[in-house]
């Protein structure tokens, strides 16, 4: 059997979809992954043993800038990531038996499923992108609740304009080119009606946040056995552990100055400091031994090793977090961070700083309740309820469905339900 999976986005879209690649072929399936050049995805998928296939431009040439993306950037790159689905998704699942896509809009996807006849799966690692009458669309942080049903509804259908102002040309021109009919709702065509949640139920509870019928298989988690980096341990070993702080690929999105707010709000906690440099090139503000900088390492076994961590909020950060025990500090900055900031402070596992520019008073703050004896207690306490089996679960559902000789649920060739995946 072969499958396809796409994905577009920074680390936390592509190493879940490493995880279900690994999960699929232990099962016996060929797997492709198309997703964006990056040097870091490359290597991420050597580690299962599945090449790389581009798609689209690197992320970093988009995020990497000195300032973050603006609407024109984002017109410019929509199209350019259709015209990319539609080349190359056609070519690598010409003869697969189902394509899975997930990460920023993959309109495109569903298309060329349809074209080839085979199922098709829209899976997403959050639910704050999905149409509900929680979350009110574009939200700052902590705005998220709109205040009635009508606004609710207002707000998505404005929502849904949005994405076919981005999407929608480019998706009918690609599709009457391959004499498909044009579609009038982008967001809720790729979406499907039966969309895959690879989040965990503790960390990202779904049952009535959306009017969708949500498949939640729990987080894909990829294993990851690499030793920490000798000088880290020799860090590590040095004292008592210290404050992890990271923005992942955040680049122009991370705080203004946060490195030196980080280390000096550490330190009036008495905290050393462990800076992940990232892509905002987090670095030490003096020659002090109490601060050390890292590269990418295996996160699974640094959490275990720090008193707390502080971070932006990405999905994929926060479950490494939870899973570890370790207690958070969630700095939010845009799309689903400011989700996970609540739902850190909800869980008791630490707090959520929602001011847009941290001072060093205001991370203290937020530092000393992550500290705080209780805290650590509540993380530990909720990293033993998070699942592991996600990837597993959701390659036996894939597999299951591209094994129908006829795909009828979660959006299919035909635009049926795959039944199956429930």
């Amino acid at each position: 059997m072969r499958v396809v999976l796409s994905t577009c986005g920074s680390r936390g879209d592509v190493e879940p979809v490493a995880a279900l690649a690994l999960r699929l072929r232990e099962l016996g399936a060929q797997v492709r992954v198309c997703a964006p050049p990056d040097e870091e995805f490359v290597a991420l998928l050597e580690r299962v043993g599945v090449p790389l296939v581009p798609l689209g431009p690197s992320v970093r040439s988009v995020v990497a800038g000195p300032k973050p993306p603006t609407a024109d950037d984002a017109f410019r790159l929509a199209p350019e990531l259709v015209a990319a689905r539609f080349e190359t998704l056609a070519a690598e699942a010409e003869g697969a038996d189902a394509l899975l896509a997930t990460g920023l809009m993959p309109a495109g996807a569903r298309d060329v499923a349809e074209k080839l006849g085979i199922p098709y799966v829209y899976a997403c690692f959050h639910i704050f992108g999905l149409p509900s009458r929680h979350f009110r669309p574009g939200a700052r942080p902590g705005t998220q609740s709109p205040p009635d049903e009508t606004d609710h509804r207002v707000l998505w259908r404005q929502d849904a304009q949005r994405v076919n102002a981005l999407y929608g040309e480019a998706l009918n021109r690609h599709r009457a080119a391959i004499d498909l009919p044009p579609v009038d709702n982008v967001r809720d065509h790729v979406f499907t009606d039966r969309p895959w949640l690879a989040a965990d139920a503790t960390l990202c509870p779904s049952e009535g946040m959306t009017d969708l019928d949500l498949v939640q298989t729990g987080a894909w988690l990829l294993p990851d056995d690499r030793p920490l980096p000798d000088a880290l341990e020799a860090f590590l070993d040095a004292g008592a552990p210290p404050v992890y702080v990271g923005f992942g690929s955040m680049a122009a999105y991370a705080p203004q100055d946060i490195a030196r707010v980080a280390v000096e709000a550490s330190r009036a906690r008495g905290r050393r400091v462990l800076l992940a440099r990232g892509w905002a090139d987090l670095a030490p503000i003096d020659d002090g031994d109490d601060c050390f900088v890292v590269g990418e390492v295996n996160q699974q076994a640094l959490f275990r090793r720090v008193a707390a961590v502080v971070h932006h909020g990405g999905a994929g950060t926060t479950t490494a977090a939870a899973r570890a025990g370790a207690p958070q500090v969630v700095v939010p900055r845009i799309a689903d961070q400011p989700y996970w900031a609540d739902r850190v402070a909800q869980l008791g596992i630490g707090s959520a700083h929602h001011g847009r520019t941290p001072t060093v008073d205001s991370l203290s703050a937020a530092l000393a309740t992550a500290l705080a004896p209780e805290t650590g207690v509540r993380a530990r306490a909720v990293a033993g309820a998070i699942r592991t089996d996600g990837a597993a679960v959701a390659a036996r559902l894939l597999l299951d469905a591209a094994g129908r000789e006829r795909p009828s649920g979660a959006a299919g060739a035909d635009g049926r339900r795959l039944d199956a995946v429930g």
